[in-house]
């Protein structure tokens, strides 16, 4: 590993800060690139990076440079930008490291502020037209909310990160809502009636149009379940409400040919995974399950982080479950698997790959995770998914 990325993963011992001081200081070192990008910054608590892959294939079909920035990423750290869909290089990489490395002294920036920078200023030097943000954690003290987008987006918001953002969904609603600016378009899902009128507030005091999405898209979408269907729907709603000029063809042939890896994927004639990580996102892999495979059971190979509500994703993933094989997440804050307990038969591993051996009767269903994800795909894809860079425990 060379020496600045080094010293980006080292970050990852200072964990989470929220707060915007030091992203701030780092962009104004790098000249403010942030402010030359025509942004779409997509905070919520499920549905955030397919919202923003299904942006970046709208803008890639309607011939604009597309910077997409998520995380965390699956197996190599480059996964999280990327410029008309080519990850940034790992020479750039290093480069724009090495500056922002420079201009951190006394800062002690985290993983993700230096991460965040480094996407800003990448998209900036390749002269993008749009950019996809999507939030790490939250939104009013995410590093990415030092940007003020054309349109600020939210996807469903439920309980997540109780710690960090609060344990109503009220509270964590107030924190997705602080991505919103004056007088900047906002969209947003369907949410619930306390989480709606949080929207609302925040959209009226700061003199903001607001729409929520009302239907879901009708097209056909390249992502499978009937949630990315509505996930489709907001993604055309941003568009429209900040880039009119993007065509119907390119917003469908987009949506069409989107692709999003770990977002129910299929693997094969034995695999499917899934990189949902909280009850309500397990609540959508179930129904997405029952829509493809009817009343078939899988083998649900699951592992998860220790802070996540694991009790509650086992509880609804029982129900397309014949048996558990439960695993620990290659990550320091792997919760411990065999703590679990489910409804119906179960056994506990020492790894994925010892799962996977075991697991004779397909379907195999891999899920609790978006690292255990990652795992599963450099295991399964080693072609694809082959890390040039070690995998990131951090919380975004």
């Amino acid at each position: 590993m060379t020496g600045s990325l080094a010293w980006l993963f080292g970050t990852q011992f200072f964990g989470v800060k929220l707060g915007l001081d030091n992203t701030r200081a780092l962009l104004e070192a790098a000249d403010n690139p942030h402010d030359r990008l025509g942004i779409f910054h997509v905070a919520g608590t499920n549905g955030k990076g397919s919202a923003c892959a299904m942006l970046d294939a709208i803008f890639l079909a309607g011939g604009l440079r597309s910077g997409l920035y998520t995380s965390p990423h699956l197996c190599d750290f480059r996964e999280r930008v990327r410029v008309d869909g080519a990850m940034i290089s790992p020479g750039t990489t290093e480069e724009i490291l090495s500056l922002i490395r420079c201009s951190a002294t006394g800062i002690n920036p985290t993983f993700f502020e230096i991460a965040t920078v480094l996407a800003l200023e990448h998209f900036a030097r390749e002269h993008c037209d749009v950019v996809a943000l999507e939030t790490g954690m939250g939104g009013r003290l995410d590093a990415t909310n030092a940007v003020t987008p054309l349109v600020s987006v939210i996807t469903p918001v439920a309980v997540d990160h109780a710690q960090w953002l609060g344990a109503t969904v009220g509270e964590i609603a107030a924190e997705k809502s602080g991505i919103i600016k004056p007088g900047v378009p906002v969209v947003s899902a369907p949410q619930v009636p306390e989480v709606a009128r949080v929207i609302a507030g925040r959209a009226r005091e700061l003199d903001c149009p607001l729409a929520f999405v009302e239907t879901p898209y009708r097209g056909e979408v390249g992502l499978a379940g009937g949630h990315q269907k509505w996930n489709a729907a907001l993604a055309v709603a941003a568009v429209r409400a900040a880039r009119p000029d993007i065509s119907g063809e390119a917003v469908a042939r987009g949506l069409r040919e989107v692709k999003w890896p770990a977002r129910f994927q299929r693997v094969g004639s034995r695999f499917v995974v899934d990189g949902a990580h909280n009850p309500h996102a397990a609540a959508s892999l179930v129904a997405t399950w029952k829509e493809t495979f009817g009343a078939e059971k899988a083998t649900v190979i699951f592992g998860a982080l220790d802070d996540k509500n694991s009790g509650g994703m086992i509880e609804l993933l029982a129900e397309v479950a014949r048996e558990f094989f439960f695993v620990p997440v290659a990550s320091p804050r792997s919760a411990d698997p065999w703590t679990f307990s489910a409804p119906v038969a179960c056994q506990t591993f020492r790894g994925l790959a010892q799962a996977i051996e075991a697991a004779a009767r397909p379907p195999l269903l891999i899920t609790g995770s978006l690292f255990l994800a990652g795992e599963a795909l450099s295991l399964l894809l080693p072609e694809s998914f082959s890390p040039a860079t070690p995998g990131c425990a951090t919380l975004q």
